[in-house]
């Protein structure tokens, strides 16, 4: 019986952090960087990441920011990134092309630069 919770507890573990990581991780994008121009037209920030819509053209983007300390690390602060605002993004998108989904790299707010992943340059 103790065998038998062990082994349960190991592949519940498991499946847990490969779904944690499928989700948090880049393993969804191209892995190319793309570049968006648009205006901010919804913002939920907090954990597990901030999630932007942007209207880009006519097309809303689903952009995904960093997690509260990592844009506040940037440089960011409470009410930057608000509805109305326009922003440049540079990130990479979803392999899936209808998603309309981003993981933003480094975002510009007028001529500032807000670096969210330093380690991928």
């Amino acid at each position: 019986m103790k065998t038998l919770f062990a082994a349960l507890a190991f592949f519940s573990l498991l499946f847990v952090n490969s779904h944690a990581v499928a989700h948090h991780g880049w393993s969804w994008t191209t892995g190319d960087n793309i570049e968006l121009t648009g205006v901010i037209t919804k913002v939920r920030l907090g954990n597990p990441h901030g999630r932007l819509e942007v209207d880009v053209n006519g097309e809303t983007w689903t952009v995904e920011v960093g997690q509260p300390w990592r844009n506040k690390q940037a440089g960011l602060k409470d009410g930057d990134l608000a509805e109305g605002v326009e922003i440049r993004v540079i990130g990479e998108p979803s392999e899936d092309v209808a998603e309309k989904r981003l993981k933003v790299e480094r975002l510009y707010l007028g001529d500032r630069e807000y670096v969210l992943y330093p380690e991928r340059d």
